[in-house]
Parts: structure tokens; C-alpha cells; sequence
């Protein structure tokens, strides 16, 4: 398999019906995706610890959850993920034919929708400090807070990384490398918004349930 394009033409297909040359590709995807199963472990972790101190006697006078989580903003922070995951696998579908100028769009796209994100989970931050729910008050809120923000600080890397591939794509073009890195990021940006979708069914709108 040749992963090599020509910048002005179309990519050639990735993958043959039985090719039998070394998939570079495949070997680090599989590689990432062993990467993704531990940070899966990671977050149902964080998840299992939220479910255990999200109870009235973890509370220690501060507020409680349906004081803390506010599903309607939390709901713009959904679109902006999802919107974000979806530029980026347009992204991808136009690397199929090779056109850097719609893959490029697709990334700064889900730059902007991703930083989106992170601007309205610091805000959303900032307003809990202004009203004293810090991570320190409470067993809860210290759950709370290290499940949002993991998953925030994985989004700020993830925006990281489409930065840094930019530049690549530009000077390289398709070659093995950037097509490897495009495609395990899709894995990770997607992994990521399946994150946010639990975080706010499990905590957002489960916090305000009685």
C-alpha cells in the first residue's frame, strides 16, 4: 500500500483487496487505538468516582448538583462538539479525493467549533468560582469538576493537534505521516464528543432530576 499522493491529484486508494505490502497506516491506527481503550478506562473511572460522591452526604453544605449543572447552556456546549466532530469528518471525507483545500477547511472549521466549546466551559467555570462551588468545597464538586475538565484539557490538546497538523498538510501534503495523524485524530475527536454526550446525559441532565 502506497499512501503517497500527488499534491495537485487525487489520493490513491489506502487500501487494495488483497494487497500484501506492509500497512504502515493500519499498524499505528491499531497502535492509537489501544491508546483510546486506556484512556476509555481513564474516563469510566472519573464517571464511577462522579457516581459515588454524587450523593447528599458528599455535599458538605455546599450546593448541590441541581445547583451546579445547568443543562441549557450545557446543551449549546453539546452542538459546538458535535458540530465540531462533524467539520472534521467532512474533513476526512475529502481526503479521500486528495482536495487540500477541503480538508483544510474541514480542520480550521472544527478548530473554530472546538474552541467554541472550551470558551463556554470556562465561562461556565468561572461563573461556579464567582458563586464559591470551587473544587475543594465538596467531595462532589471535586468529582465534578476533575470529570469536566479531563475532558476539556482532551479537547484543548485535540485542538492542539489540528493546529500543529495544518502547517504539515501545507508543506507535505498526503504523505503516510499526515494521513496516519488525520486519521487517528478523527478516532480521538470522535471518542471525545462520545465523552461529552455521557457527560451531559450522566451529569447535566441527570443532575437536575430530583
Amino acid at each position: 500500500m502506497d499512501a503517497r499522493a500527488n499534491p495537485e491529484g487525487p489520493l490513491p486508494p489506502l487500501w487494495h483487496y488483497g494487497e500484501t505490502e506492509h500497512d504502515p497506516i493500519s499498524t499505528k491506527t491499531l497502535g492509537f487505538w489501544l491508546y483510546m481503550l486506556s484512556d476509555a478506562l481513564i474516563f469510566a473511572g472519573l464517571f464511577a468516582a462522579y457516581a459515588v460522591l454524587d450523593q447528599n452526604m458528599n455535599m458538605a453544605d455546599g450546593p448541590t448538583a441541581a445547583q451546579v449543572v445547568h443543562p441549557v447552556a450545557a446543551f449549546w456546549q453539546t452542538l459546538a462538539v458535535l458540530s465540531s466532530v462533524l467539520a472534521y469528518s467532512l474533513a476526512t471525507v475529502a481526503l479521500k479525493t486528495g482536495n487540500r483545500a477541503r480538508v483544510l477547511l474541514g480542520i480550521v472549521v472544527a478548530i473554530v467549533f472546538g474552541g467554541l466549546f472550551i470558551a463556554l466551559e470556562i465561562g461556565d467555570f468561572v461563573s461556579l468560582f464567582a458563586m464559591g462551588a470551587t473544587p475543594d468545597r465538596s467531595g462532589f464538586l471535586s468529582a465534578f469538576f476533575v470529570l469536566v475538565a479531563s475532558h476539556g484539557l482532551h479537547m484543548m490538546f485535540g485542538i492542539l493537534w489540528m493546529l500543529v497538523l495544518i502547517p504539515q498538510i501545507i508543506r507535505s501534503g498526503f504523505n503516510t505521516a499526515v494521513v496516519t495523524r488525520l486519521l487517528n485524530l478523527r478516532l480521538f475527536w470522535q471518542f471525545q464528543a462520545s465523552v461529552w454526550v455521557c457527560v451531559y446525559v450522566f451529569v447535566y441532565l441527570k443532575g437536575t432530576m430530583p
